[in-house]
């Protein structure tokens, strides 16, 4: 029966981790599919059995899931299996052959670098086409690639023209019988009444020929669409031998899915109500709403892992709290106490570019009573030089032991502290600097306060105290 709604596919070989390139590609059909009314369509083009685990594929699956693109949805169907048809790729090659339309040669692949040699030619000269040969061990079957001229009508790019006759008459089964790449990934396409064909730019000087056995074998062309492939700052296609291209670490370090899926969208296409809104985040049912493959460019966008980590800081910024703790828990060591990091966990928020990034920001709270953090001697240093730096924290260490239950809190200790400075005509950010340093170990890190009401009063003081005996024995810690 032959299907009345649109219905799109996304056609992933299983041979590693899940190139970002091919989740913005899935992206585009999820998006077009389910505006439409259509389907999404799962294929795993598993017939290279020596390049092919079962794990990859389930890795696909969960990449999908993760960036929304899910088996639960009633838009997605699959995933069906390319090696699941190898009867029916060699049964449409006998029919081409049958036809006319393929024919057998017994060429070798050196005799045809041969004769392209002598001939000065780049590929097979259609030697074997009126020989009239039949089947037989180690000939290959080859289309017969028709006179003129092959026009894609791309939603990308327009009408795009192939003249025939710089296309050779290509294979579509090998010497052993097994069907090449293109003819499988025509029949099935064919079997699945798929519709619609977005994918890189890559495929397009493939599509001809593509074209052409979808006329041969009787059957309507798809749609066409070639978006512009990720490339890398030199300008280079991304290569998972060179980039960092695994949609998968992404995830593991801590990129949240929606941050990811925005950022891929937008690589190359512009959501009409950007400029307007002053902003590229936006939500998935604005980008489903909105995704138009006429409005994406022709050039090759960069995937610049600074911007998508500053999509992330953003995302993370936004999230509601309780999705953030449930977002970074899988961060944080197993014997963290949840609770105290929910009392932290606002004030670091907006400070976050990656949620992997959370357990070094606050690990300082986690030490266990009597434990003084590891130092960075340069910030201890440079916060115990001045003149009034150790008095000031022996009048700031007084201040605190001087709260009483229900006092230690981040506006009290702030205004205890804002106290104790005065005499000393500094300002806060300066005088902080060494009660930061010996309560966390660093310079930087969540607000100071907000820090020294969560680790508590007694910890907050030894520490402090602490200091104060380093400071006696040495202007440097050991």
């Amino acid at each position: 029966m032959t299907s009345t709604r649109p219905r799109f596919r996304f056609a992933p070989s299983p041979t590693g981790s899940f190139h970002v390139g091919g989740a913005r590609t899935a992206l585009h059909n999820w998006a077009l599919a389910r505006r439409s009314g259509g389907t999404f369509v799962l294929r795993i083009e598993d017939t290279d059995e020596a390049r092919n685990r079962p794990e990859w594929t389930q890795g696909i699956i969960d990449a999908l899931a993760w960036i929304g693109i899910s088996a639960d949805d009633a838009h997605f169907e699959g995933p069906h299996f390319q090696s699941e048809n190898a009867d029916a790729h060699v049964a449409a090659a006998h029919r081409l052959f049958e036809s006319g339309a393929a024919y057998y040669c017994d060429l070798t692949g050196q005799e045809v670098q041969d004769r392209a040699k002598e001939l000065g030619l780049t590929g097979y000269d259609g030697y074997s086409r009126d020989r009239g040969l039949e089947a037989a061990p180690g000939r290959v079957l080859r289309f017969r690639v028709p006179d003129g001229t092959t026009v894609v009508s791309d939603g990308v790019r327009g009408d795009v023209s192939f003249e025939n006759e710089t296309i050779e008459d290509f294979v579509l089964l090998r010497g052993n019988g097994t069907p090449m790449f293109l003819l499988a990934n025509v029949v099935d396409d064919i079997k699945m009444e798929i519709t619609d064909v977005v994918r890189a730019e890559e495929h397009l000087p493939n599509t001809p020929k593509q074209q052409m056995l979808w006329e041969a074998l009787g059957a309507t062309p798809p749609r066409w669409a070639h978006v512009p492939v990720l490339v890398n700052e030199q300008r280079k296609k991304l290569s998972k031998r060179r980039d960092k291209v695994a949609l998968e670490s992404y995830r593991d370090e801590g990129i949240l899915p929606g941050a990811m899926v925005n950022y891929l969208m937008t690589l190359g296409w512009t959501p009409p109500g950007a400029e307007a809104a002053g902003s590229e985040i936006f939500t998935w049912a604005e980008m489903e709403a909105d995704f138009d493959l006429a409005d994406v460019t022709l050039s090759p966008a960069f995937f610049d892992v600074r911007k998508l980590v500053a999509f992330n800081k953003q995302y993370i910024k936004n999230l509601p709290l309780d999705e953030f703790l449930a977002a970074v828990d899988a961060e944080l060591p197993v014997d963290w106490d949840r609770r105290r990091f929910a009392s932290i966990a606002p004030h670091i928020m907006e400070r976050l570019e990656r949620l992997g990034d959370a357990p070094g920001l606050v690990d300082f709270l986690f030490l266990g009573d009597g434990v003084d953090p590891e130092l960075d001697h340069d910030a201890w240093a440079k916060a115990s030089a001045p003149d009034w730096a150790a008095p000031l924290l022996d009048d700031v260490i007084e201040a605190y032991s001087a709260l009483g239950d229900g006092e230690w809190t981040h506006e009290t200790l702030k205004a205890a502290m804002e106290t104790a400075m005065g005499p000393y005509e500094v300002k806060l950010g300066k005088a902080q600097a060494l009660p930061r340093v010996a309560v966390t170990g660093r310079a930087v890190g969540p607000p100071l306060f907000e820090a020294m009401e969560t680790l508590g009063q007694i910890e907050t003081i030894r520490r402090m105290r602490s200091a104060v005996t380093r400071l006696g024995e040495s202007s440097a810690p050991d």
